[in-house]
């Protein structure tokens, strides 16, 4: 059995889909069901992502990006998918006016979005106010929220994990010396990346303030570039884990008790599993959906080149306090705090 209403996130990437999770809730607690069908490109990895996520009943990937041949194309597809599963009504979490006109082909009666640009022509609520069009998309949702009266109590993911994978990385590291930190150094945009020698220089700092574990994770890709680090910062603890899955890489965040990285998927995670997240806005503008990031700029703010003008030790003065701190608590569902 399915929903009769649906989200729709056209956006890319794992990070969207967490900051985007409380609007879905929102929306999930709006509706007659109380659950939602998510859509989203496969590129979000949003099955893996809300795999125990009690208000999204079901996720199905679509198609978004492509030539203009290969968009009209996709259009068609989703018209179609949005026909065949009955939906009777849509939200549609982005700006963009194909996931619209899909919608509105499919024959759904209430199709809802922020209306700015020529999305507004497709969609039957009278949208947000055109003053937003430059915002960020978490200010539009929030004004779209408000515009349909819908409680957003808060933008906090507060991602759920499942509980045979927190208890298998629990048990799989579990003799490792407490805290956990993860480190992310990898980034979606090299320009977000951080210099090596500088990753170097402040492992190599934090690992004389630390009784704990490094954590390394990132995706297959970073695997050597983390081996090159854990060598020449001598870390005493440190594990490679960019080979895990980003399930168990999630469960991982969950159990770790802080983060440093960058402006990446797992800076993202950890602050929706409450972990705090020291993260590295060196080219982007600070995202501050949760409690939990804490970021770290470049003299100025952030600029082409602002990565390299985050120095190490800067970075370290701003984590040092956070290096003896465990979690107080690890209820599953409920934001951590710290010592």
């Amino acid at each position: 059995m399915g929903t009769l209403t649906a989200v729709i996130q056209a956006k890319r990437g794992i990070g969207d889909v967490i900051w985007h999770l409380p609007f879905v809730r929102a929306v999930a607690s709006a509706s007659a069901e109380g659950q939602v069908t998510f859509l989203a490109p496969p590129t979000s990895n949003a099955k893996d992502i809300l795999a125990a996520e009690p208000t999204v009943l079901q996720t199905i990937y679509f198609e978004h990006a492509g030539s203009e041949l290969r968009r009209g194309i996709n259009l068609i597809l989703l018209a179609r998918l949005l026909r065949h599963k009955g939906y009777r009504t849509v939200w549609i979490f982005d700006r963009t006016t194909r996931p619209a006109i899909a919608a509105m082909l499919a024959g759904i009666p209430e199709r809802i979005g922020l209306g700015l640009g020529r999305q507004s022509l497709f969609i039957t609520n009278s949208g947000i106010d055109q003053s937003h069009f430059h915002d960020h998309p978490i200010d539009c949702l929030r004004a779209l929220m408000t515009e349909m009266r819908v409680p957003l109590p808060s933008t906090e993911p507060a991602l759920k994990t499942p509980n045979a994978i927190l208890t298998a990385i629990g048990a799989r590291f579990h003799s490792r010396p407490r805290p956990w930190i993860v480190i992310g150094i990898g980034a979606f945009d090299r320009k977000r990346e951080w210099p090596h020698e500088y990753w170097v220089e402040l492992l190599a700092k934090m690992g004389l303030h630390s009784p704990g574990t490094f954590f390394f994770i990132g995706g297959d890709d970073y695997t050597a570039r983390a081996q090159n680090v854990i060598a020449q910062s001598n870390l005493r603890e440190a594990v490679n884990a960019c080979s895990l899955s980003l399930g168990q890489a999630i469960a991982l965040l969950h159990h770790a008790d802080l983060f440093v990285g960058t402006d990446s998927a797992p800076m993202n995670l950890s602050a929706g599993v409450g972990t705090p997240a020291f993260v590295l806005f060196g080219v982007n503008p600070v995202v501050l959906y949760s409690k939990f990031i804490h970021p770290l700029t470049p003299p100025g703010g952030p600029s082409p080149d602002g990565m390299q003008r985050i120095v190490p030790t800067c970075v370290f003065e701003q984590v040092q306090p956070y290096l003896s701190r465990q979690k107080l608590t690890e209820v599953q569902g409920e934001p951590n705090t710290t010592a």
